[in-house]
């Protein structure tokens, strides 16, 4: 097989023979399947020189052309190459005959292109970032284990995913506006419109640490406190509603487009998940809304987000069925880091099942007498005795104390699940990354990992448990490094062309 030097020169020299492309979209496209034949035809004749033993070492003068960073003169004249240094040509047997596969790496080679043409592959995924960028500052809002300005730090971290988040939804809007039919596309793309989930997800992360935040920095009954808690209460509503219609109507698209956009089996990840994802998490920012509120009003919400908590995760099981079956038969997904979004459902379920739990006894306790009367006349007649009596303080404590024992017991479920799904995934990160470029989709190192610290935060202190609460310290600085190196891999990427670039982002054919 002919050596990469080699490969890449003889490719070179066929690119110096193309015409720059312009900034016109059919031309771009054009001069890329040209480049991609050229190519196809170097690797080809690199091939058969080598099976003719007439390969000769490439000279030390067009070895420094290719390098970055050096200027000889052959690459004065032919800034137009693309990306040659890292394209390979990788050997498959299909039918038990070999075939040439063209595997195209990004690099910094590739032509100069508009911002214009940029952004029109600029996708729903980016929001990928605001909600991982959330999740830290709410896991770090809540660590057990503090220091003095570690909540400054959260803060400062929650404030700037808040210009991230705008950020993005300007870029998106620009994209929109500038390409008018990519909307359409995004909305049926089989992969991007997975995506757009992630949008809902950032303003659950952006909610529950609002509240976070709000209780850290805001004294309690103050004006600010009171108003901050209003408007999350209102939010709460808006954004169940808003989720559930979601989820309806995406899967829906994803149900009836044509046939050829459709999702396959083979292909199956827990990213098809993400759709009903954001009504899951609608049960834990239920567990930071009701605390501040009445029980009168405080009650509803809790039952909501249980409710959505619940459509929320059976449907994940659902997919579940169908993911391990893909494993199975299949084997291992080629994107590695998004195995680990099956750790979310139920991880944030745990956390969802702690937190209302804690909240049921102080509203049982001070709800109106007429709404604990319908809900405890079913215990009442199962026990031959009158609602009144059920209405006594010594039953209203049993009451609490069962539903909390059983939602601690159901978390703690779940959390085994938790805790399955992240060495699953972590083995298989571990075993080797086929695909080890940059994709948005490693930020699944850390949001699904956010729903696993924070139910094991919860788990810890509700069972007073110190190590486990020192568990999650480590797991908040694993979160941490991990979005550092998620977010310098993601600049980088940027930077170097292999993400924003087409063919290389979620709305690829």
């Amino acid at each position: 097989m002919a050596s990469s030097m080699d490969l890449e020169l003889a490719t070179t020299n066929r690119l110096d023979q193309l015409d720059r492309p312009s900034s016109r979209r059919t031309d771009l496209h054009a001069y890329q399947e040209a480049v991609d034949a050229a190519v196809v035809e170097a690797a080809e004749a690199a091939e058969a020189a080598e099976a003719a033993c007439c390969s000769t070492p490439p000279s030390s003068s067009h070895s420094a052309d290719i390098v970055p960073g050096r200027r000889g003169s052959n690459a004065t004249n032919t800034g137009r190459r693309v990306s040659i240094a890292r394209t390979s040509i990788a050997r498959t047997n299909t039918a038990g005959e070999g075939a040439a596969t063209l595997e195209r790496v990004p690099t910094y080679l590739q032509p100069y292109m508009p911002l214009r043409e940029r952004l029109h592959h600029f996708t729903f995924a980016w929001y990928t970032v605001t909600m991982s960028t959330s999740g830290v500052a709410l896991v770090l809002g809540i660590t057990p284990h503090r220091f003095y300005g570690l909540n400054t730090i959260g803060l400062v971290i929650f404030l700037l995913d808040l210009v991230f988040f705008c950020f993005i939804t300007a870029a998106l809007c620009c994209r929109f506006t500038l390409h008018r039919r990519t909307f359409r596309r995004a909305a049926t793309h089989p992969h991007e419109a997975l995506f757009i989930s992630t949008f809902f997800l950032s303003i659950a992360a952006m909610l529950s640490s609002a509240g976070v935040y709000g209780r850290l920095f805001f004294s309690a009954g103050s004006a600010n406190r009171v108003g901050l808690f209003r408007f999350l209460y209102v939010a709460f509503w808006i954004y169940v509603a808003a989720t559930f219609a979601y989820s309806v109507l995406q899967y829906h698209i994803l149900f009836s487009v044509k046939p050829q956009r459709r999702l396959r089996i083979d292909a199956m990840t827990p990213a098809w998940i993400l759709p009903i994802f954001p009504v899951m998490l609608a049960g834990t920012l239920a567990g930071v809304v009701s605390p501040e509120h009445s029980p009168a009003r405080a009650l509803p919400v809790l039952t909501a987000g249980l409710a959505a908590q619940g459509l929320g995760f059976l449907v994940s099981v659902f997919m579940y069925a169908t993911y391990l079956s893909r494993l199975i038969v299949f084997g291992l997904p080629a994107q590695r880091p998004g195995m680990f979004i099956a750790v979310g459902p139920p991880s944030f379920t745990c956390a969802a099942f702690v937190s209302i739990a804690s909240d049921y006894p102080r509203v049982l306790a001070h709800a109106p007498s007429h709404v604990m009367t319908a809900l405890l006349d079913g215990i009442a007649a199962s026990s031959g005795t009158s609602a009144n009596d059920v209405l006594s303080s010594s039953s209203l404590l049993a009451v609490s104390v069962a539903i909390r024992l059983f939602a601690l017991a159901s978390a703690v479920f779940l959390w085994g699940l938790s805790f399955w799904f992240f060495f699953s995934a972590a083995a298989a990160v571990l075993a080797g990354m086929p695909d080890r470029r940059f994709h948005l989709s490693w930020w699944s190192f850390v949001f699904p990992n956010v729903g696993l610290t924070i139910a094991t935060i919860r788990l810890g202190t509700a069972f007073g448990s110190e190590g486990v609460l020192w568990l999650t310290t480590a797991m908040t600085l694993g979160l941490i490094i991990a979005w550092i190196f998620i977010a310098f891999r993601c600049v980088r990427a940027v930077i170097y062309r292999e993400i924003v670039w087409p063919g290389h982002d979620e709305d690829k054919d």
